[in-house]
């Protein structure tokens, strides 16, 4: 198996750590701030990681996924301010959401969540070895990193100190900082709080020593917040690398934009599951590689449901039964996700074995249930309870239609219903319905 690793610039052949003494792969990701509903930016990172935590335990690893929680932070101090809530109540209610929205998209492979507010012993420790190893500095308004006291900063992002301001994602700003690009681990106030980055390392150390496996997170999180964590851990434990591989999810524009609210383009998890399906929108991120940039349109949405309706139907058909030669599937979709989890041509698996003419139906069913333990959208449990009237409609005009001997148009409406995750029976008392 081979994975891209952002440190190196290039593929490499997958090597645990500690693989020969049976180990678990220990995997990170960074986990949301949580001061507002999780979007679909979170949600392309998480499926991903999902995915591909998933597909390592498929592999024969054991796997140690572990993400924080950041309950602690400038934006939720304003947010708890601007709702005149106390800052633990908001954090405690968006970080249940977030819990909420993972769950609705079957992210279900992480081993730990970890608040930040749980390890401000393990923090602290961080922060008073950085000041004794000389790494960092006090000011009136918290304690520093100092960037140029270590050498090797800049080497995941390929930037130089002299860049740091260059930053993609939040960076602090103090008129009393040594370096533009110094970056606060403690900050002085109420309350008392650690910086954005120290956090991670400091939950990692605590539960997967100095160094471990993957590292995973979205492209805009490389700098300065990836970097800041190498040259805290490194600084501290003085062993290289911190990571052996580094794996980042690309950006996700709307309609070729940014979100934002201040476009009116930024979509929550949830809005997004009202709408359409918490369902489509796993399936519509597995299509496209992780890597990749992604634009978010609502054609690629009602492309993705023509897609699924036609995975529905195939599952759900008649089948003649023949032999089929499934292992050649199954070796298509592992060379697709060997090569650095390439869930597009994995997919494409699944639509090459429907253009067969004659399937073993018993091998088939197995198959598409094999793979779906790692991409997780084939076979989704359907909310339960009455029937919708749009399938009860649907049924009485498929019945009118077979009563006038209007085959075609029945089996189209047949099809109609399959699709929308219904299937109807024809017996000698009329039609039954079931979900399947």
């Amino acid at each position: 198996m081979k994975l891209y690793n952002t440190l190196t610039g290039k593929k490499e052949t997958f090597k645990p750590l500690n693989a020969t003494r049976g180990k678990p792969v220990k995997l990170f990701v960074c986990g949301p701030t949580v001061y507002d509903y999780a979007h679909l930016g979170h949600a392309r990172t998480y499926v991903a990681f999902d995915i591909i935590a998933k597909y390592l335990k498929e592999k024969g690893h054991k796997v140690f996924y572990l993400q924080n929680i950041t309950d602690i932070d400038d934006k939720i101090i304003q947010r708890a301010k601007e709702k005149n809530t106390t800052v633990k109540e908001l954090a405690k209610f968006f970080e249940k959401e977030y819990l909420k929205d993972m769950k609705t998209l079957k992210v279900n492979s992480v081993t730990k969540y970890a608040r930040a507010t749980d390890h401000y012993k393990e923090i602290l420790s961080q922060v008073k070895r950085l000041k004794n190893k000389g790494f960092a500095y006090e000011t009136s308004d918290g304690i520093y990193y100092d960037i140029s006291k270590f050498k090797n900063y800049g080497k995941l992002s390929g930037r130089t100190a002299l860049q740091a301001e260059d930053a993609v994602s939040r960076i602090d700003e103090s008129k009393e900082k040594r370096n533009k690009g110094d970056f606060c681990i403690w900050k002085f106030g109420k309350p008392d709080r650690p910086g954005w980055h120290i956090e991670d390392t400091a939950i990692t150390e605590k539960y997967f020593g100095p160094q471990y496996d993957m590292h995973g997170g979205a492209k805009d999180l490389i700098f300065p917040h990836h970097e800041a964590e190498i040259a805290q851990m490194e600084a501290i434990s003085g062993k290289s690398p911190m990571v052996k591989y580094w794996i980042h999810t690309g950006f996700l524009t709307v309609n070729g934009q940014k979100m934002s609210k201040s476009l009116g383009n930024f979509i929550t998890i949830q809005d997004f599951s009202k709408k359409y399906s918490a369902r489509v929108l796993r399936f519509l991120f597995a299509k496209s590689h992780y890597r990749s940039p992604m634009d978010y349109t609502e054609s690629s949405v009602v492309q993705a449901k023509k897609e699924l309706a036609r995975i529905d139907e195939f599952v759900s058909g008649d089948r003649t039964s023949s032999k089929t030669n499934i292992r050649k599937y199954e070796t298509d979709f592992e060379q697709a996700m060997d090569d650095d989890f390439n869930t597009p041509k994995a997919i494409a698996c699944i639509f090459n074995l429907m253009k067969e003419q004659k399937i073993d139906a018993q091998e088939t069913l197995k198959f598409l249930k094999k793979i779906d333990r790692v991409l997780g959208f084939i076979f989704w449990p359907q909310p339960k309870g009455k029937t919708p009237q749009e399938i009860n409609t649907l049924v009485e005009e498929r019945e009118k239609q077979r009563k006038n001997g209007n085959w075609q148009k029945a089996d189209e409406l047949r099809k109609k219903i399959t699709a929308l995750g219904w299937q109807v029976e024809d017996t000698k008392d009329g039609s039954k319905l079931k979900q399947l």
